[in-house]
């Protein structure tokens, strides 16, 4: 595994039927060319994924859906041109090139563009390779299957960097700039449905699309099991007034040490090890992640979490955090 700046070494790892590990401004993805089969069995081993787990494919712009998709709905297009590059996904049918090892059985394909300049550039130098402008690059979080997400190389290093072989690919483009994965939405029907709540709202949907966009679907997707997102810590979600209660019954009856994760106006009771104060709920969705892998690297049993506001990415941070507490 090499760790590198430079896309166009991801690009030639990439061709070359390896792995290169990208960044996106939601997380890092492990990525593998969406069109050969061998590449794509390695990116499910790497991070130990069932087989039945769809993939989402990145592209270089919205000419490249309808290889991809086929009988794409209207407000899908809508979706596409007004939010495209950036964080959401679109489930959409597939077409021919979206084959069974994409779409996990699926008749549908999830496909996004990103905003990431470096993934932009390592999209543009494959299609330059390859000959191929509508090429996809799979990429689901690089990291195990199940566990938190990376947003740092160093993240990708640290828990996969053992698992990838020398002729892969570590791009660093520093920290993700929104830290949690792609808003996904079902457009297989005649309206859209939200499948994964992100930075773009169910209400944005409606707002561009002039459609309701409930929650619910048959359709399968990435990050949408019960448990996911999840820190070997276990992670307890409570309100600011709940905190010094716990905090008094830790030291009254010697239980492991805790870390807490909430909005900088929360206060951190003694004896409670404060693993990040954002100010925002925007700054509370880029940390996440890494404040979640903070407690592990700390030894720490337990993570407190006080959910931000639900407004905005507010909403899907309390899904991330509820999927990672799940079980509890």
């Amino acid at each position: 595994m090499r760790l590198t700046t430079n896309p166009r070494d991801a690009a030639n790892a990439l061709v070359g039927g390896h792995l290169a590990a990208l960044p996106t401004e939601t997380v890092y993805g492990l990525g593998a060319r969406a069109d050969m089969a061998s590449a794509i069995a390695r990116v499910y081993a790497v991070k130990g994924r069932p087989a039945d787990h769809p993939l989402i494919v990145h592209v270089a712009g919205i000419e490249a859906l309808d290889a991809w998709g086929q009988g794409v709905p209207a407000y899908a297009r809508t979706l596409a041109e007004v939010t495209w590059p950036g964080p959401l996904t679109l489930v959409v049918n597939r077409a021919s090139a979206a084959r069974d090892f994409i779409t996990g059985g699926q008749d549908s394909v999830a496909v996004r563009v990103s905003a990431h300049p470096l993934m932009a550039a390592v999209l543009n130098h494959l299609i330059e390779l390859t000959g191929d402008p509508t090429i996809g690059i799979a990429a689901p979080s690089a990291n195990r299957f199940g566990r938190v997400s990376p947003t740092s190389a160093g993240h990708v290093v640290e828990e996969l960097g053992s698992l990838m072989s020398d002729d892969d690919v570590v791009l660093d483009g520093g920290e993700c700039a929104v830290g949690l994965e792609s808003t996904i939405i079902d457009c297989t029907g005649d309206a859209p449905k939200l499948l994964r709540p992100g930075a773009i709202t169910a209400a944005d949907v409606t707002r561009i699309t002039g459609l309701a966009c409930p929650s619910g679907s048959t359709v399968r997707a990435s990050g949408t099991l019960a448990s996911h997102y999840s820190p070997a810590a276990v992670v307890r979600l409570l309100q600011a007034d709940q905190l010094t209660a716990h905090a008094k019954a830790q030291q009254a009856d010697g239980m492991p040490s805790s870390g807490l994760l909430a909005i900088a106006s929360v206060a951190t009771p003694p004896g409670i090890v404060r693993l990040a104060a954002p100010t925002t709920t925007d700054d509370y969705a880029r940390i996440l992640y890494a404040a979640l892998r903070e407690a592990d690297a700390l030894g720490l049993a337990l993570v407190l979490a006080v959910p931000p506001d639900p407004a905005g990415v507010g909403a899907a941070v309390i899904d991330r955090l509820t999927r990672a507490a799940h079980g509890d």
